[in-house]
């Protein structure tokens, strides 16, 4: 049954207009962006299959294009839109970061770290670097690797530090294997940026370990810092 022919009430984009957005399932936000189904299927239908292919939203959100138009009535302009809202999410994120807004917030933070780390398929490390009043001056990929592990060069960390001017410095990578749990060398190399940073009296506020499963995971609450 197309969505047309549901009860008014279930609607999903009448839903969020009486209630808002929050109370619609994934499901049903993703049927609002898709706009419409495919033959014998729904755009809830449809919005339901993507998320089961793909493993959820993050992993969704980062298909590449090849696996995205893989799926049966996914278009090059289905993926462009995607991208597009994407984009707008994390440069509105960003807005906020350069405001100096989120950092009372944790959450936004980790909103923004998830929308650029938490669905790829391989390790980046990369920092948000901050002025003295803990706003956003750069976000900044540092480093790529490979699926299980990247190399991080704390001299270059301090001479981007240097090129920014930056008065503090918020660390963060992912981790593709979907679960944000530090290991030994995470801890070992927070420390030793930690230690070459304070020689140009740059601090690192934090280090955050982003993963698709599991929310990300804060070095300064686990008083690992």
């Amino acid at each position: 049954m197309a969505i047309t022919d549901w009860p008014e009430d279930e609607r999903p984009r009448e839903r969020l207009l009486a209630r808002g957005a929050a109370s619609l399932s994934d499901s049903e936000l993703l049927a609002i962006f898709l706009r419409v189904g495919s033959r014998g299927r729904s755009a809830v239908d449809l919005a339901r299959e993507l998320i089961g292919h793909f493993g959820g939203l993050t992993r969704l959100f980062a298909a590449s294009q090849v696996d995205f138009l893989a799926i049966p009535g996914m278009g090059p302009a289905k993926y462009a839109q995607l991208q597009a809202v994407l984009e707008m999410s994390r440069r509105a994120l960003g807005e906020q970061l350069k405001q100096g807004v989120t950092f009372a917030s944790p959450g936004g933070v980790r909103d923004y770290l998830r929308l650029h780390l938490a669905g790829l398929q391989h390790e980046v490390f990369m920092a948000l670097w901050l002025d003295a009043q803990n706003r956003l001056i750069a976000a900044e990929e540092l480093f790529r690797g490979t699926l299980t592990q990247t190399s991080v060069y704390p001299r270059e960390v301090v001479k981007r530090a240097l090129r920014h001017n930056a008065a503090a410095v918020v660390l963060a990578h992912n981790h593709p294997s979907g679960v944000a749990e530090p290991s030994r060398a995470d801890e070992l190399l927070t420390n030793e940026l930690k230690q070459v940073l304070a020689l140009v009296e740059v601090r690192v506020l934090d280090h955050f370990i982003v993963a698709a499963q599991t929310p990300p995971l804060s070095f300064a609450e686990r008083g690992l810092l």
